[in-house]
C-alpha cells in the first residue's frame, strides 16, 4: 500500500506540474504548498521503516483489535468506558497535512478498533470455539463482542471558544459511567509572573492557537495589567469539566502545569503529561512528531527512534513486538496487583483504550529511564496520580523486558547495565 501512496503522490506531482505549465494558474503556490504538505507527512510517518522480504516497505496497523489489546485482571472499581474524545492539535512547527498534525493522526489511528466483519462466512463449519453463528433459524444474531469506537473531536488550533464549546459538548453526551479523553498536543505558554501563586492560571498552559484578538490587546491599561493569553488553555479552565470521569493526556514542553489538578468534585481524574525537556539529539526530530505522542501510538516505534533505527526487517520487528507485549502484560499484572496504585487508575483501568495508553505510558517511562541520554527527571513523562516507582515504574522485570528488547535490537550499548540501574 505505501508504494501505491508514493505512486499517486508521484502522479499527483506530474498532474500538478502539468497544469501549472500549461495554464500559469494564479494557485500555483497553493498548490505546490498541499504537495509539500503531503510529502512531508508521509516521510513523517514513514519514521521507521518495517521491511518485508523484498525490502519494501510494510504498512502496519496501529488500531486496537484482539492482538494488541492489553490483558486484563478484571477489579470490581473498573466501571468506566471511554465514550468521547477531543484531539486538540496546535504544535506550530510540527509536520501537518490540512489541519490535521502528525501528533493528531497518530492518536487518532491509536484510538480507533480495527473494523471487523459483522457476518461471519456463511459457509464456515469450522468447530473453532469462538465463532459466532449469524444466522439461526432466519434470524441475525448480533456479535455481542463488537463494539463501537468512542465518539471524536478533531480540533486544529482551535479558539478558547471552539476548544471550550466542544469539550462542554462531549461532556454533555457523557453517559452513566462514561468517561471523556482529552488530548492536547500544543506548544507551551509559559507564565510571565514575576510571583505565581495560583497553579490554576499562574504558571501558563498550553497554546492552542496563535490568533491575537484585537480587543483584549487592545485594553487602554495593558501597560499596567499584565494581560494573560486570550487562547492560552489553563488548567483552570478544565476544573468545571472535571465533574465526570476525565483522562487528560498533554504532550506539551508546559506539560507539568497540569500535574497538580484538583479533584473537587471527586470523580476520577488522570492526567499524562510528557517530559518538558529532550537530550539535544532529538531535539531537532520534535517536527515529526512528539516522543510520547509517538509511544502511545506504537511504543516500539518509540524505541526504534531513541536507538536511531530507521530500517526494521519484518521478522525483527515481530520478535521484538512479542517482548512488547510481554511487557505490556506484565506491567498491566503489576499494576492491578499493586497495594498502592490510585483507585482512580484503576477506575480507567477497565476501558480498553485508557488501559493500552496507560500501560504504554509505563513502557515509555521505563525505555527513558534506561536510556543513557535521558540523565534526570526532566526527561521523564509523569503521572498524576503518580504510579508507584518501585511497585511499577522501575520494577526489575519490566527494565529486564527493555534489556531483552535492546538486545535484540543490537543497541544495548545505548541503554545501562541490569546493576547499574539498581
Amino acid at each position: 500500500r505505501m508504494k501505491l501512496v508514493r505512486d499517486l503522490v508521484r502522479e499527483l506531482s506530474k498532474q500538478i506540474e502539468e497544469y501549472t505549465t500549461t495554464y500559469e494558474p494564479d494557485d500555483q503556490q497553493e498548490w505546490s504548498l498541499v504537495l509539500g504538505e503531503i510529502k512531508s507527512f508521509i516521510d513523517a510517518d514513514n519514521t521507521i521503516n518495517v521491511l518485508d522480504m523484498d525490502s519494501n516497505t510494510i504498512v502496519l496497523s496501529h488500531r486496537l483489535c484482539t492482538h494488541n489489546t492489553p490483558p486484563l485482571e478484571k477489579a470490581t472499581m473498573m466501571s468506566l468506558t471511554l465514550q468521547e474524545i477531543l484531539i486538540v492539535g496546535n504544535c506550530n512547527n510540527q509536520v501537518k497535512f490540512s489541519e490535521l498534525t502528525i501528533d493528531m493522526f497518530r492518536m487518532l489511528q491509536t484510538l480507533e478498533r480495527e473494523p471487523q466483519e459483522d457476518v461471519a462466512p456463511l459457509y464456515d463449519t469450522s468447530p473453532a470455539p469462538t465463532k459466532i453463528p449469524t444466522f439461526e433459524n432466519g434470524d441475525r444474531i448480533v456479535n455481542s463482542n463488537k463494539r463501537e469506537n468512542p465518539h471524536k473531536y478533531l480540533l486544529y488550533k482551535p479558539t478558547f471558544s471552539q476548544l471550550m464549546v466542544f469539550l462542554a459538548s462531549g461532556f454533555k453526551e457523557l453517559p452513566a459511567n462514561g468517561a471523556m479523553l482529552l488530548y492536547i498536543s500544543a506548544d507551551g505558554a509559559f507564565s510571565q509572573a514575576k510571583h505565581p501563586q495560583d497553579t490554576s492560571y499562574d504558571f501558563g498552559g498550553v497554546v492552542t492557537n496563535s490568533k491575537r484578538d484585537p480587543e483584549h490587546h487592545s485594553n487602554k491599561r495593558h501597560n499596567v495589567l499584565q494581560l494573560k493569553d486570550m487562547h492560552c488553555f489553563y488548567p483552570g479552565d478544565l476544573y468545571a469539566f472535571t465533574r465526570k470521569p476525565l483522562f487528560l493526556v498533554v504532550d506539551s514542553d508546559n506539560s507539568s502545569v497540569f500535574a497538580n489538578m484538583p479533584h473537587y468534585f471527586g470523580q476520577p481524574l488522570v492526567v499524562l503529561m510528557s517530559s518538558q525537556d529532550a537530550p539535544p539529539q532529538f531535539q531537532e526530530q520534535q517536527h515529526r512528531g512528539n516522543l510520547l505522542t509517538l509511544f502511545l501510538h506504537s511504543p516500539l516505534m518509540g524505541m526504534c527512534l531513541l536507538s536511531s533505527l530507521c530500517d526494521i526487517p519484518m521478522n525483527l520487528w515481530e520478535k521484538c513486538q512479542t517482548l512488547v507485549d510481554r511487557f505490556i502484560a506484565e506491567s498491566s499484572r503489576l499494576i492491578t496487583r499493586s497495594r498502592n496504585i490510585d483507585p482512580y487508575i484503576l477506575q480507567f483501568f477497565g476501558d480498553d483504550f485508557l488501559r493500552l495508553l496507560t500501560l504504554r505510558f509505563v513502557f515509555c517511562s521505563t525505555v527513558l529511564r534506561a536510556h543513557r541520554a535521558f540523565k534526570g527527571h526532566q526527561y521523564y513523562p509523569r503521572c498524576h496520580p503518580s504510579l508507584p516507582e518501585g511497585e511499577v515504574l522501575e520494577h526489575a522485570n519490566l527494565y529486564a523486558i527493555v534489556l531483552d528488547l535492546a538486545a535484540t535490537l543490537d543497541v544495548s550499548h545505548l541503554y545501562y547495565d541490569a546493576h547499574e540501574l539498581q
